[in-house]
């Protein structure tokens, strides 16, 4: 049964829209940013209903009074002006009164006639994603969207308890991977915690007895990264890749997360990639103290400017990574990066030399039997996470089209 449909331009004639582009350049000057404050979401922020936190900026107190008319709230749409002209943010209560950025467009509806989070689930489609690219796109320009291209976005007409009753299926599957993104957040630090404590502040089972002798514990061994790990560099050209294959590049590599949950496909890849082996590590090159480092739970393909680094021991595999993804290592590379054309690397020469204390076998273990089980921990919940996104995207385009019903 073909469902009827509206569009938002009808909402907004009828009060129950309003759309609000970002403050002009002239409203917003660069030197008005601070280094804390309230944040304003940039095109960079918006992810596909959700926010992207890198590389927030922020404004005084006095600056958000002046902006006043672009202060968010709960519900509120936040669409790209620039660029990826397929993604929105839908602002809940971690984005309230936040303030949108000069490249933003703001949608937010009025009454009780449109469910927000209802309409954020129809801009998720894959229908609606390749509608919004096709039509901002140009050959000449970066796609860019407009108020008319926003009002002649098209929602499928339901009654509002119907609205509800998909919002209420969909949302319960996020809520199943936010959940998961927390526990990992905490299985994560708990692994950081382990690492300082033992390997930073020495304080590692058996200290009160063992020397220190140069910062070093008494039976432990100096030695360099370069011996306990090796860069892999085994490139695969994209026509030989299967369009299935999991592609890792910059964009889906989180700041400080030593595991790796998120990944696209080989079908997006153009150019030249590195072949990478679950259980190994990417370390992403290009201003390394953007802290993109994690390990890889899939075989798959990198992009170039990421390092995979593969540990020449499988007991050192638990100690590699916590020594790749610390903040003194991340602050070495940075320190060491040499400058590229465009934009400073992190230069593997530099970071194979790291010192790395490595204790007796025994101590070894002790460590790996605690944070194994924790890494073991974040591979079962990225894939429950995977198999929940693939459940909800599956529901998703046959709710609003109508073939099945709640």
């Amino acid at each position: 049964m073909k469902r009827a449909r509206t569009t938002i331009g009808e909402l907004v004639v009828s009060g129950l829209a309003e759309i609000q582009t970002g403050p002009f350049g002239t409203q917003l000057h660069a030197k008005e940013y601070v280094p804390e404050g309230t944040p304003v979401i940039n095109v960079r922020n918006i992810g596909y209903g959700c926010i992207r936190p890198e590389k927030l900026e922020f404004i005084a107190d006095e600056t958000v009074n002046r902006l006043s008319a672009h202060v968010l709230e709960k519900n509120d749409v936040v669409f790209g002006r620039k660029g990826a002209v397929d993604r929105h943010l839908f602002v809940d209560e971690g984005q309230l009164k936040w303030v949108q950025g000069s490249d933003c467009i703001r949608l937010r509806f009025f009454g009780d006639t449109v469910v927000p989070r209802y309409v954020s689930y129809c801009l998720l489609t894959e229908a609606h994603r390749e509608w919004m690219i096709r039509n901002s796109s140009s050959k000449a320009t970066m796609a860019s969207l407009n108020h008319d291209i926003i009002k002649r976005i098209e929602l499928p007409l339901l009654p509002v308890n119907e609205q509800q009753r998909i919002v209420s299926l969909l949302s319960a599957y996020d809520d199943l991977i936010e959940n998961n993104r927390r526990r990992m957040a905490l299985l994560e630090e708990s692994a950081r915690l382990l690492y300082r404590e033992w390997f930073v502040s020495l304080h590692f089972p058996g200290h009160e007895h063992t020397r220190i002798v140069g910062r070093v514990p008494e039976g432990w061994e100096r030695k360099t990264l370069g011996d306990l790990c090796t860069d892999v560099r085994d490139t695969a050209m994209p026509e030989h890749l299967e369009p299935d294959t999991p592609y890792i590049g910059l964009e889906h590599m989180p700041r400080r997360s030593i595991a790796l949950s998120e990944w696209g496909y080989a079908e997006e890849v153009t150019s030249t990639k590195h072949r990478f082996r679950a259980g190994e590590i990417l370390f992403g090159k290009i201003r390394p103290y953007f802290h993109k480092v994690g390990i890889a739970f899939v075989d798959g393909v990198a992009s170039s400017d990421a390092i995979v680094i593969r540990p020449l021991a499988e007991e050192l595999c638990c100690l590699v990574l916590m020594v790749v993804s610390s903040d003194p290592f991340v602050a070495s590379t940075a320190q060491g990066m040499r400058e590229g054309s465009k934009m400073p690397r992190a230069d593997w020469k530099l970071m194979k030399q790291y010192r790395v204390s490595v204790p007796p076998h025994g101590l070894l273990s002790s460590f790996n039997t605690t944070i194994q089980p924790i890494v073991d921990q974040l591979r079962t919940l990225i894939s429950q996470s995977h198999k929940l996104r693939l459940a909800r995207d599956l529901f998703l385009p046959r709710l609003m089209n109508g073939e099945i019903a709640v």
